[in-house]
């Protein structure tokens, strides 16, 4: 069985619900990557990604200025870093996720993509992943 902790890319890059989104773009572009985690005291209040950015803000026609909690997603859901990656894979294609956080006792210890899926795995769970999430 491969665990996500496995898998998992273990530095995430974050921001505080009351930060703007132009400071969340920032970090996505300076760390070249596609979501940035939303934080508050250490716990995981929700996660802004560039899609996020580019529907909720600029499609929108709001300023680079709003806050990142009036266009992140607040409810996420996560997996301990010990759970099966196909089972990962089942939830993240229920759910339609293309990013998943990893926590460690509650505490955000990584996330895995679908590319990590994809990449860092030698099963059929990126394949069951994707498919479940383009079925929208």
């Amino acid at each position: 069985m491969t665990t996500l902790k496995e898998i998992m890319t273990g530095s995430v890059t974050s921001v505080r619900p009351s930060d703007s989104v132009q400071e969340a773009a920032r970090l996505m572009r300076d760390g070249d990557i596609g979501n940035v985690l939303v934080m508050e005291d250490q716990q995981l209040q929700g996660i802004i990604t560039d899609r996020d950015i580019a529907v909720r803000v600029v499609a929108e026609g709001k300023g680079n200025d709003c806050q990142v909690s009036e266009v992140a997603t607040m409810d996420v859901f996560t997996m301990e870093s010990s759970a099966d990656v196909k089972e990962a894979a089942r939830e993240m294609a229920s759910r339609q996720l293309r990013r998943l956080p990893v926590t460690e006792g509650g505490k955000v210890v990584g996330i895995v993509s679908l590319g990590d899926l994809a990449v860092r795995t030698d099963s059929n769970a990126s394949e069951h992943a994707l498919e479940g999430i383009s079925q929208q």
